[in-house]
């Protein structure tokens, strides 16, 4: 234990399960009992210790000063268009959450919809979802509460803002999909959990309902369910004709998945599995009659864009639109008799415009190394909208003219700094096989770069999610500060299509820890700092890769972030959503998967007389997509193994989760203790 902090008491127990034939200790597994009297007590003593750690930092109240300084800027999210008329978030810039606006026409003033900063007192009530109807008459909205999963449909009217009198209760990882009548909508949801497991039971058997406006939910109609398959999940979507309930068959995160349809013409009709084999990934486009248009990467590594025929749906049958390109096609959009197409080229964005024909017709341009979200709308709208956002430049949204290929700015935020002064360039290096991985490197410009700059690495490596160029009032001000921000493009991710997730994952996943240490090396070898001016981070699949590193290589790092972090590799799959990992992670209970999980779980992984750098580990207490126990068992292994006069602290986040919907007074204070520890920690680390 560090000879220079006391840690709150973390008491063992005997507890060791065998698996496999191997014997697996668990000293800490108490500490799974998130509710009970000892591990709140516990919260309570770790949580005072690090907030007054925190609290001796002079850099912190700087820090919280700037970072709400810089966080005080509009906010905008892509519109929708239904009915003639526009929907989108605005937040004012401090707001803690973002508020629901409409508009008749994009010269009208805005008219608020819903403010969930008006439905609790702390902020923790966030808008999660909305959708609203056709004819632009009626939105369906989801709220979660203090950061959980967990979902509260209602229905409001746009003209009056009343709310009706339907609730829809348990949903969870659902949208809703509005029926062309606007006289219903369909969801997914999971049955009520039993008591005292809402926030830690493992979640199954997803089920696909219809609700009819003004009805309760008891007599919502069980659309599709699968009792011989616990694990599909089903999102369903109306095709813009209204004419087909188009079915995502989804196995938990695996990005092979099922696509399935019903006719709505029929009521009779019964559900049609159109791609059921689970051997790529298969997203509906649009349609043309029977005619699916579907982004798939079967027979296609970076994706193609292909028509089925309803008919004669064989794979000798399908048409190929747009063909697999040198770039990762990760979108495809029918926006007014056009195909809009968002490809990543090393992990920025490029779009570009297809007749519906697959003709090539134009690019889109853009301002620069940055990163697209948006494109939507409807193949009868001659408009769609985009966001733009770069690692310097906060996401300003432009109206794109299809027929004209032209972009103008929607709205565009009042900063109060200058993009300019920041530069971004892209490296490549070689991983420990020789793998090129791309990383992207921020600063202000004409920074003089040597070992002592404190820089910052961050990373994900999994699931299939590409990181790109990102705006974050937090990086801004570590940058601005005189800090490097770096971000590694791991194996694991989506930047190269399908074979680069799959070279990340299961008995391939120390690939992803292996390219981020070989970034840290390349930037200490190429002398942009050294390894006590070292420090990383990374959330959730991004906590578990510096949980990994930090256990492997504590010599590398300056100091380290892992947030809300998956930490226990031989139990995650016990808890809430954790099963669905195991297309990624690999599973505990397959005996070859079991010994690669085991190699590298940073909680198994901890050595007892190691020294090692200073790190602070952070969750959320209603946490029920990463269960917290993951963090609370690892910081405790932790602190009882430290040799180093080093800090290993744990700030758990009281109502709050993953990260979805946490209100900003949250999030500045979260990103205010975190830059406090890392310049002091980073401080500390070179004397």
């Amino acid at each position: 234990m560090s000879p220079s902090i006391e840690y709150p008491a973390s008491p063992t127990v005997v507890h060791v399960d065998v698996l496999h034939g191997v014997e697996v200790a668990d000293p800490y597994r108490w500490l799974e009992e998130i509710d009970s009297e000892q591990t709140r007590d516990w919260i309570q003593a770790q949580n005072r210790l690090t907030f007054d750690y925190l609290a001796q930092s002079p850099a912190r109240a700087q820090l919280v000063e700037r970072i709400t300084e810089l966080w005080n800027f509009e906010k905008y999210e892509v519109p929708v268009k239904r009915g003639g008329r526009y929907f989108f978030t605005r937040n004012d810039g401090l707001q803690n959450q973002s508020v629901l606006y409409w508009l008749d026409d994009l010269a009208a003033e805005p008219r608020l919809l819903l403010d969930p900063n008006r439905l609790s007192e702390d902020g923790t009530v966030a808008l999660t979802g909305w959708q609203v109807s056709d004819d632009g008459r009626l939105l369906a909205y989801g709220l979660s509460q203090s950061g959980s999963d967990w979902q509260d449909w209602y229905v409001r009217e746009v003209d009056t803002g009343h709310d009706r009198t339907d609730h829809i209760q348990w949903a969870k990882f659902t949208s809703v999909s509005w029926t062309q009548d606007g006289r219903g909508f369909f969801y997914s949801r999971y049955d009520a959990p039993q008591k005292g497991t809402t926030y830690k039971g493992a979640n199954y058997y997803h089920k696909l309902y219809y609700h009819r406006i003004g009805t309760p939910q008891a007599e919502d109609v069980r659309v599709y369910e699968r009792p011989d398959q616990k694990e599909w999940g089903f999102d369903g979507r109306v095709s813009e004709d209204g004419r087909y309930l188009v079915i995502h068959v989804w196995r938990g995160t695996d990005p092979e998945n099922g696509l399935f349809y019903q006719d709505l013409k029929d009521p009779d009709a019964a559900v049609v599995e159109l791609f059921h084999d689970f051997d790529a990934g298969y997203q509906f486009v649009g349609n043309d009659g029977p005619r699916f248009y579907v982004l798939t990467n079967q027979a296609a590594p970076r994706s193609r864009l292909i028509a089925v025929d309803l008919s004669r749906p064989g794979p000798a049958e399908w048409e190929e639109i747009i063909p697999e390109g040198a770039d990762v096609l990760q979108a495809v959009t029918l926006v007014g008799g056009r195909f809009l197409a968002a490809y990543l080229h090393d992990a920025h964005s490029r779009v570009r415009v297809y007749a519906q024909t697959g003709d090539p017709l134009h690019e889109i341009d853009l301002p620069g190394l940055g990163t697209v979200t948006g494109l939507g709308g409807r193949d009868a709208d001659p408009e769609t909208f985009y966001a733009y956002t770069s690692f310097a430049t906060p996401g300003a949204v432009y109206r794109y003219d299809v027929e004209t290929n032209r972009s103008t700015v929607f709205r565009q935020p009042a900063l109060a700094f200058d993009p300019g002064d920041y530069v971004t360039r892209q490296v490549f290096y070689a991983s420990k096989d020789g793998t090129r991985v791309p990383m992207f490197i921020s600063h202000k410009a004409g920074l003089d770069i040597g070992p002592d700059t404190p820089t910052y690495l961050y990373g994900y490596g999994g699931f299939e999610i590409a990181k790109t160029p990102e705006f974050a009032v937090s990086h801004l001000v570590w940058m601005e500060r005189g800090g490097i921000f770096a971000q590694a493009c791991l194996r694991g991710g989506g930047e190269y299509g399908r074979a680069w997730h799959q070279a990340g994952t299961k008995l391939n996943k120390q690939n992803v820890f292996d390219d981020f240490i070989a970034a840290a090396e390349w930037l200490i070898a190429n002398g942009y700092t050294r390894t006590a001016k070292l420090a990383i981070g990374g959330r959730s699949n991004g906590g578990l890769l510096i949980g990994a590193c930090l256990t492997q290589r504590p010599d590398l790092f300056g100091a380290c972030l892992p947030i809300v972090g998956v930490l226990d590799m031989l139990r995650f799959h016990q808890f809430t959503i954790g099963w669905a990992w195991t297309s990624d992670y690999g599973s505990p209970d397959d005996p070859a998967e079991f010994e690669a999980l085991r190699a590298y779980s940073p909680y198994h992984n901890v050595q007892p007389g190691t020294a090692y750098p200073p790190t602070l580990i952070a969750t959320g207490d209603h946490d029920d997509r990463v269960f917290p126990a993951h963090s609370y068992k690892f910081a405790a292994a932790l602190q009882a193994a430290q040799a180093g006069p080093a800090p290993v602290l744990i700030r758990i986040e009281t109502k709050a989760g993953h990260g979805v919907g946490k209100p900003t007074a949250k999030l500045i204070e979260e990103a205010a203790d975190l830059w406090a520890f890392l310049v002091q920690a980073l401080d500390v680390a070179s004397e």
